[in-house]
C-alpha cells in the first residue's frame, strides 16, 4: 500500500518575517588599540616637549584606513590635550578615532552606521534582529538597532526565525 506523501512546507521561508543581521553592517578595516604609555617618560609622566617630539617621529601612515581606540594602560594622569594632539596626527590617516577601548570603538562605529541607516523598508513589517554573529558585534549595537527599528516596525523580535523572542508589537 503506497502512502501519498505531501511535501514538507518550510513555514519559516514562507513567512513575511524579515531578518535584520547586524553583522551585515560590520565595517571592514583594521581595529587598533593604541596605547600612549610608550610616549610617556617611564610610562608614567607626560613631558610635553618629549611627548611632542615622540609624536613627530612616529610613522602615522601605518594607521591608514584603520579604526583607532586610544588609551593609556598605565596609571598616568593624561591631560585631554594629549589625546587631542594624537588625534591631529591620526586624522589624515585613520577612518575613526576615539579615546577608549576596542569595545567602545566598535560601538561607536555601529552607532554611526545605524544612525545613517534608512529603515523605511521595515515600515509595518515583522522583523527579527538576528542574535548569532561571527563578527564582533558589540552588545550596545543591539540596543541601538532596537531603538532605530521600533518606531517603524509592526513587530520586533530577537533570535532566529525558528526560535525568536518577542520584543515589541505595535497595537
Amino acid at each position: 500500500m503506497e502512502q501519498a506523501s505531501e511535501p514538507i512546507l518550510n513555514r519559516v521561508a514562507q513567512s513575511k518575517i524579515i531578518t535584520f543581521n547586524l553583522e551585515d553592517y560590520f565595517l571592514e578595516g583594521k581595529r587598533i588599540s593604541l596605547d600612549i604609555k610608550n610616549w610617556l617618560y617611564e610610562g608614567l609622566i607626560l613631558r610635553e616637549k618629549d611627548f611632542r617630539e615622540a609624536l613627530d617621529k612616529h610613522d602615522w601612515s601605518q594607521y591608514q584606513d584603520a579604526y583607532i581606540a586610544m588609551h593609556c594602560s598605565s596609571d598616568a594622569i593624561i591631560p585631554g590635550w594629549a589625546y587631542m594632539l594624537i588625534a591631529t596626527k591620526l586624522e589624515p590617516y585613520a577612518a575613526k578615532i576615539l579615546q577608549g577601548d576596542l569595545t567602545q570603538l566598535e560601538t561607536s562605529i555601529y552607532q554611526t552606521v545605524i544612525e545613517a541607516l534608512d529603515v523605511s523598508e521595515f515600515k509595518d513589517r515583522l522583523v527579527i534582529i538576528k542574535g548569532c554573529t561571527n563578527k564582533p558585534v558589540p552588545p550596545n549595537a543591539y540596543l541601538l538597532i532596537t531603538q532605530k527599528l521600533q518606531p517603524v516596525v509592526k513587530s520586533l523580535m530577537y533570535g532566529e526565525a525558528c526560535s525568536s523572542v518577542p520584543l515589541f508589537k505595535r497595537k
